[in-house]
């Protein structure tokens, strides 16, 4: 079976590929792209003309819930719900009920993904074991079983000194630490960002500090370590400095931040909103900003949907007895592209973020035209958000 896409805009930030072009796919690969006037012979042809074709996303944060909380999503719903969304492959978060200590729970997770095969699914193993922050995992048998990284999710560790042996392995087997910035010590008993909107409503609340000082705590052990390290879901105007000049200083750091930080703040929660208790906390509109200007000048490498899925009684319950989490895979593609009408990025910076840059991070070919001719991962677009095919 071949089909033949004609007058696509085909847009590659890999490669600085972007105008009209002609896909030849045949027996589920893309054979050729060439001119649009390249005569092509297929079984179907679609005229694409007002479309775009990219890379498919990459989307370094999905919780995906199954095995242990089968009750809020599986892995079909979900990958189902990203392929549709335009994303072709997903970081698998742990969590306490689900997560990774061994190569057999790596193992069962792509068996169980092998069976819709909607979206790709990449695993990231356990930091410690049972996520508990007290003994390290085996990570060595983790890497074997094909985890892309290893993270202790927002489980707290025991001490300092954990984080920094915890780091150490992880360098030896040369695997990115994926961290989740929080002192729970400051964020104890919090549920907003700390400001005024939080006073106004008398709502126990996170100070920007408990973030930036994980950060900061972080850098010095990844100084001192050697280790790759990834920081999660950055949402604070200083981490975004301190990040920054962490790079300037040429460690091996990289960082994301959720698509919705970048639209919402802590006013959105002036109504009780369960929908947008998070975590992190949406911030105020200065650290808004600058997660923007972080990403323009490439501070934050990556943007992810952080897509946490609940069962509907999970959100039905006064603000503070609401599970954090909000369910984003559907707007991670139509939120990054509004950066673009925004003016925060061009089209292909930010279609960058979430393909090229999110792939590099966790070693994926995927998210470039060289891994696109070996397998069909392409996103169709209307020229405005919202409009899939």
């Amino acid at each position: 079976m071949s089909l033949l896409i004609r007058n696509a805009r085909v847009v590659d930030p890999a490669s600085g590929l972007d105008g009209q072009r002609t896909l030849l796919i045949d027996g589920g690969r893309i054979a050729a792209i060439a001119e649009t006037s390249a005569a092509f012979v297929a079984d179907e042809e679609i005229n694409a003309k007002g479309l775009w074709v990219f890379p498919g996303a990459i989307d370094l944060s999905a919780w995906l819930r199954e095995p242990g909380l089968d009750q809020k999503a599986t892995l079909a719903s979900e990958t189902f719900a990203a392929a549709t969304s335009g994303i072709t492959t997903l970081c698998y978060q742990p969590e306490p009920r689900a997560s990774f200590d061994n190569a057999a729970q790596v193992k069962l997770i792509y068996d169980l993904n092998r069976r819709s095969q909607y979206a790709n699914v990449e695993v990231l193993g356990n930091l410690t074991q049972g996520l508990k922050g007290e003994q390290l995992s085996n990570m060595a048998s983790l890497k074997r079983a094909g985890c892309v990284g290893v993270s202790n999710g927002l489980q707290p560790f025991h001490s300092l000194q954990t984080l920094r042996r915890a780091m150490e392995y992880a360098a030896t087997h040369d695997l990115t630490v994926f961290i989740y910035p929080l002192e729970h010590a400051l964020a104890a008993g919090g549920y907003m960002h700390e400001g005024e909107v939080s006073a106004r409503l008398g709502l126990p609340a996170i100070p920007s500090a408990a973030e930036t000082v994980a950060v900061a705590q972080t850098l010095a052990l990844a100084s001192h370590t050697g280790a790759k390290v990834h920081f999660c879901r950055l949402s604070a105007r200083l981490s975004v400095r301190l990040i920054r000049q962490a790079k300037a200083s040429d460690l091996e750091i990289t960082a994301d931040v959720a698509a919705h930080q970048l639209f919402l703040t802590d006013r959105d929660v002036s109504d009780f909103n369960p929908l947008c208790h998070v975590m992190p906390p949406l911030r105020s509109t200065r650290d808004l900003e600058a997660l923007r200007e972080g990403l323009a000048d490439g501070t934050i490498d990556a943007i992810c949907s952080d897509h946490q899925p609940h069962e509907v009684d999970a959100k039905l319950a006064p603000f503070q007895q609401t599970e954090p989490g909000i369910s984003a895979l559907e707007t991670l593609l139509p939120l990054t592209l509004r950066l673009v009408e925004d003016g925060v990025l061009s089209l292909s910076e930010a279609l960058r973020k979430v393909t090229i840059a999110p792939a590099s991070i966790i070693g994926s070919e995927a998210g470039k035209s060289a891994w696109a001719l070996q397998r069909i991962w392409c996103c169709l677009t209307r020229l405005r958000c919202g409009s899939w095919i």
